[in-house]
């Protein structure tokens, strides 16, 4: 009785499709990426390049940072901070960048960075 109990529920078991490979809940969506602070914030023009650290969350291994819509090499430190190096010609004139990601295939929030 015991070996016919143990047959039945392996048999409803995999019948209704537990064990099975399939899965008909498709993909999860990729978090979308936000940026929360820049520091710094600021810098003045003619400043000598420097470390941009990017805090916020949704932040992948396959993050991008853009600098004006022009992506910068970025180093992945942990899913809510990323660094890039700037270069002094990033900031020679007065005026203001904008400054996003990209992870996951989606695009974060625009923060804009001041250049005095």
């Amino acid at each position: 009785m015991k070996l016919a109990s143990l047959l039945l529920l392996v048999a409803s078991t995999f019948g209704c499709g537990y064990g099975s490979s399939y899965n008909n809940m498709g993909s999860m969506p990729a978090t979308v990426p936000n940026i929360s602070q820049l520091i710094p914030n600021s810098a003045s023009a003619g400043h000598a390049g420097f470390v941009l650290t990017i805090n916020g969350t949704g932040f992948g291994s396959d993050t991008v940072l853009y600098w004006n819509s022009q992506s910068r090499s970025t180093s992945y430190g942990a899913a809510n901070q990323l660094t890039t190096m700037l270069s002094a010609s990033d900031v020679a004139a007065p005026g203001t960048a904008s400054v996003y990601v990209q992870s996951h295939g989606q695009k974060s929030n625009t923060m804009t960075f001041n250049i005095n």
